[in-house]
């Protein structure tokens, strides 16, 4: 006869493959890793045993399994979820939304913007006018995601110089964050983008995926942006562990001088 325990250690075990498998490791090496046994790996994977507590966060952690999907598995093991999950407005995260604030303030005149997991625009400062002047109202409606905003005919694209070479980057970037969380509704946003015209480059013909840039025009001006991605150091909130922030750069002196122009002008 099958319990309802049989069943949920069952259900924990399949959680704990999958990531196993997702992070292309054998039951082995995550034993090697974790200082047990593989056999022990197998029988929690199979519901032989019951993972403790202690072991689904040691497990987890050797897995490098998002702060989100960790509480997942340890509701799925039947135990209370170890990562505390805050809205920015709450008390709690007060200080948290105030760095932020100062972040995207200090990188003025430069283009700076908050976003969640799923590229949603959390905050921004004010020099990100700049790259969406022109884009669709509905595009600019809360939430705004950042991606569809970039690539939407009625976005950015048809302002972006060499679209095919940056959505290959998006689409490259997009593909590998899917393959780290598993996230369904990350592979829905792919799925709508790769449908987009304007054509892309295949990731193994990128420059550099870590340095490809954006190359805006702007009225008379073509504008060219290296970006880089700020996340928060060992976040103990499922909210903060999901936020980052864009950062654009100029990438040559008329953008600068445009930028600090347009600051200046405002």
């Amino acid at each position: 006869m099958t319990t309802l325990d049989d069943r949920r250690t069952s259900h924990v075990g399949v959680h704990l493959r999958t990531w196993r498998e997702r992070r292309r490791l054998s039951q082995l090496e995550l034993a090697n890793r974790a200082d047990i046994s593989a056999r022990h790996v197998s029988f929690l994977e199979t519901g032989r045993s019951n993972p403790t507590r202690a072991m689904l966060l040691r497990l987890s952690e050797h897995l490098d399994i998002p702060l989100r999907e960790r509480n997942s598995l340890l509701l799925a093991g039947g135990f209370a979820p170890a990562f505390p999950e805050h809205r920015l407005s709450d008390v709690p995260m007060a200080s948290v939304a105030d760095a932020i604030g100062k972040i995207l303030t200090a990188h003025s005149p430069y283009p700076a913007v908050a976003i969640d997991r799923h590229w949603n625009m959390v905050d921004a400062n004010d020099a990100v006018a700049i790259l969406t002047e022109g884009c669709a109202a509905v595009l600019l409606e809360p939430p705004v995601n950042v991606l569809r905003l970039s690539l939407h005919p009625n976005g950015m694209a048809p302002r972006i110089l060499d679209l095919a070479l940056w959505r290959g980057h998006v689409l490259h970037r997009l593909r590998h964050q899917i393959a780290v969380t598993g996230d369904d509704r990350l592979r829905d946003l792919f799925g709508e983008l790769d449908g987009y015209p304007g054509g892309t480059v295949d990731s193994a013909d990128l420059p550099g995926s870590l340095v490809v840039p954006l190359r805006v025009r702007h009225r008379d001006t073509e504008l060219a942006f290296l970006s880089t991605t700020t996340m928060f150091g060992t976040p103990l909130d499922v909210t903060v562990a999901e936020l980052a922030i864009e950062s654009f750069f100029p990438a040559d002196a008329v953008t600068a001088a445009t930028l600090r122009s347009s600051v200046s002008s405002d």
